[in-house]
């Protein structure tokens, strides 16, 4: 007689599971705990920087796929058209210049508001006795002041606020126009550029961190319709969506003080508060002139840094902040925090973990290089010998992060421009003179063209 086989009730994954427990024992078993407790007592240091890290990477990483992904809007809308140019003791070659390139793309007007002094300007815009320009003469009281004179003065659906030392690359004009076709859109910002970025190395330094904002950081936030500050170099809105709020425009208070400079944070938040969407078109291209010389650089920095404290600790307290979409809350709050994180992370490694030694020096700083290229990845593939400037860079950032916002900090409520001023034409390291290298500057209808 032929007893039947067994047969096992075990299923296959059951098997599986207890042959991956018998390995799990046997390789646990052969370990040699001293070790182990060896290795996490000389990684566990590390753990919180690398915590607070892969979150800054994951960030950076997924604002980074978001901006990459984001397309310009294409539509064939179309609107009138009223651009508005505060100009404070502007250099009048520059504002020539780019005034030219503002006429070559027809909008129905130009309204430049300059100073009561700006005689020699205000003559040679007259003297082209062009229709749709209108200089007038204003006694400016800040940049605000300009922009209210010249808002109220414009006639059309479209205001585009640019700045006297900025010219608009071919089909600015056109494609601005073209997320308007969607009524909830209040403003649309434009891609900036450094003007004859070549003329100095803290020109090149600027462009690098302007690309990283246009390529890398703005396109993701327009896309969720939340930009939180449109450039003023070139920031263009839907004129009803402005003139309701133009008086808080022209008469902000921080701490009792009367804001002189951020206007274009303030009027970004102003049109987000009123339920608007704030839009990036990256097909609308503009070039902008920025400081040569390292001190110019530092105060542009300074004040920038002081109007982002005052605009989103305005956001923070007004609740502003916490109903726009998740990328535009972070990315801000990051703006904010940004000297406190770095700056314990970097005082936590020099004083506790950095081998005073010449290997360990220098592979901190080769860190530090490396992944600063890769956060500039987008700006090198544009312009790869910009990698000779990578330590500069560098030092520019942390030079940025850590004592300029520190500093702008402590003195945010201090009002002023830095970088011009009532005795001086054109501002600092902003003339024309600036331009020149060692060859004759170019105009800039050349550039434009």
């Amino acid at each position: 007689m032929h007893l039947p086989y067994a047969v096992s009730t075990a299923s296959a994954p059951e098997v599986g599971l207890d042959a991956l427990r018998t390995s799990w024992s046997a390789w646990t078993a052969s370990l040699d705990w001293t070790d182990v407790s060896a290795f996490w007592a000389e990684v566990s240091p590390y753990f919180p920087v690398a915590v607070a890290g892969a979150i800054v990477w994951g960030l950076w990483l997924y604002r980074f796929i978001l901006s990459h992904r984001a397309k310009p809007i294409v539509t064939d809308h179309r609107a009138t058209t009223s651009v508005v140019v505060p100009s404070f003791h502007e250099d009048p070659d520059i504002l020539m210049s780019a005034l030219e390139s503002w006429r070559a793309q027809h909008p129905d007007e130009i309204i430049i508001v300059l100073d009561v002094e700006d005689l020699d300007a205000y003559a040679r815009i007259e003297a082209l006795q062009d229709p749709t320009i209108t200089p007038i003469l204003f006694h400016h009281v800040g940049k605000r002041s300009a922009l209210g004179a010249g808002i109220r003065l414009a006639k059309h659906d479209i205001l585009v606020l640019t700045d006297s030392d900025t010219w608009w690359q071919p089909d600015l004009l056109r494609n601005v126009q073209m997320p308007f076709i969607d009524p909830l859109v209040g403003a649309v910002g434009t891609h900036q550029t450094v003007y004859m970025r070549e003329t100095s190395v803290w020109r090149r330094i600027a462009d690098w961190l302007v690309n990283l904002r246009y390529l890398d950081y703005v396109p993701a936030m327009g896309a969720a319709g939340a930009v939180p500050c449109i450039s003023g170099r070139t920031a263009v809105y839907r004129r009803s969506a402005v003139l309701p709020v133009l008086e808080h425009l022209e008469n902000e208070y921080f701490l009792g003080k009367r804001c002189i400079s951020g206007d274009d944070g303030r009027l970004t938040w102003l049109v987000l508060a009123s339920g608007y969407k704030t839009v990036h078109q990256s097909t609308a291209r503009a070039l902008s002139m920025f400081p040569a010389s390292f001190r110019a650089f530092v105060k542009q920095r300074v004040r920038w840094s002081r109007n982002s404290y005052r605009c989103y600790l305005t956001a923070i307290g007004t609740g502003w902040l916490w109903r726009v979409p998740f990328i535009t809350k972070v990315t801000v709050l990051q703006i904010l925090l940004t000297p406190v994180t770095m700056g314990l992370t970097m005082f936590y490694l020099i004083f506790n973990r950095l081998d005073f030694t010449v290997l360990g020096v220098s592979a901190a700083v080769c860190w530090l290089l490396l992944g600063r290229g890769i956060r500039g990845i987008s700006h090198l593939r544009r312009h790869p010998r910009d990698i000779l400037i990578l330590p500069v860079l560098a030092f520019a950032v942390i030079l940025v992060a850590l004592p300029i916002k520190l500093y702008a900090f402590a003195t945010m409520n201090k009002q002023g421009w830095l970088t011009r001023h009532a005795n001086q034409i054109g501002g600092d390291g902003q003339d024309a003179v600036s331009l020149e290298t060692g060859t004759a500057a170019k105009s800039g209808q050349e550039i434009v063209a």
